[in-house]
């Protein structure tokens, strides 16, 4: 089965797809969001349509806690009869026209990974349309264990069953953090907000943008980014350094920042199976040029005060 998916996204994302012996088919992001650009999976969609050979599904990925282009995917997928699976694990909280990411395609899966807004150190939710979906989903998460004929509890298998399940302890971690998720997207925005407002007198680094997208109706919510991650791009010319240089002179600073993410496409084990790509030049031009600073709920302003200072200090050295 062939499976469409974002170059530009973490391989947890799209690792999966060859566990089930899949191919991927990776697209290229768009610069209003980062995501999945909903023009090229029109294209190809035309493509595989002419070919008589359309995917299995299409991959949504909610990168850095801001929504794709959604409801553009939605439709042109709904043409083609072909469903939709949302990767929302960066951005739980955000809104899409007042709804959350995650819940508008066929499924959707979320993370409660240790670097998540809310976390249980590990662990996920998985949300979907259809009940017996997630009954089956549950099915193979408990190791596919089937009713006993003889009820007496016998162990009874009929297909191969798995062990992905979070613990009791965990599940009830989550569950408490989860009444406190909108203040942690106050937090989150507000570590971002301060870090715009700092450094948008220095020539060469820039925000990543928030989608402003509306939908027909002019009463309807434009869309919310977590900044999960407060991402921003460094122009190497006006900056006076590349973001890799950017994220080294950080790091001599005892300061962590991590690139934006590295396109799948241009992995060694993607490349070793000769995976196909639809575009790819906004997704590697991000990873080049992005960086994502600290962020974390709980970081002090003191904290974010160093990482600004430091950001200043290395743009002085052009």
């Amino acid at each position: 089965d062939e499976v469409a998916t974002p170059t530009l996204t973490f391989a947890a994302s799209c690792n999966p797809l060859l566990y089930e012996k899949a191919r991927p088919v990776f697209i290229d992001s768009e610069r209003e969001t980062w995501n999945l650009d909903p023009n090229l999976i029109e294209d190809y969609l035309k493509d595989r349509a002419r070919l008589n050979r359309l995917p299995k599904a299409v991959t949504v990925v909610h990168l850095f806690g801001q929504s794709a282009r959604l409801q553009e995917v939605l439709d042109v997928c709904q043409r083609y009869e072909i469903p939709v699976l949302e990767d929302a694990a960066e951005s739980l909280g955000a809104r899409y026209h007042g709804k959350h990411p995650g819940t508008l395609g066929e499924v959707g899966a979320f993370s409660f990974n240790g670097n998540k807004i809310i976390t249980g150190t590990s662990g996920g939710m998985l949300v979907a349309a259809h009940e017996d979906w997630i009954q089956k989903v549950r099915h193979w998460s408990t190791q596919a264990r089937d009713p006993d004929p003889l009820g007496v509890n016998n162990y009874c298998h009929s297909e191969c069953g798995y062990n992905y399940r979070m613990s009791n302890v965990i599940a009830g971690i989550v569950r408490g953090q989860l009444h406190v998720l909108d203040e942690r997207v106050r937090q989150r925005r507000a570590v971002f907000d301060h870090y715009q407002g700092e450094l948008e007198k220095v020539p060469g680094i820039t925000p990543q943008p928030e989608s402003q997208a509306r939908l027909d109706s002019p009463s309807a919510e434009t869309s919310r980014h977590t900044r999960w991650l407060s991402c921003f791009l460094v122009d190497e010319k006006e900056f006076g350094m590349t973001a890799s240089d950017l994220i080294r002179f950080l790091d001599a600073a005892n300061i962590e920042a991590r690139p934006v993410w590295k396109p799948m496409h241009t992995q060694t084990l993607y490349q070793r199976l000769g995976s196909e790509v639809w575009g790819g030049a906004v997704a590697q031009d991000l990873h080049t040029r992005g960086i994502c600073l600290p962020s974390s709920s709980s970081l002090s302003r003191t904290d974010q005060d160093r990482v600004i200072a430091a950001i200043r200090e290395a743009s002085s050295l052009r």
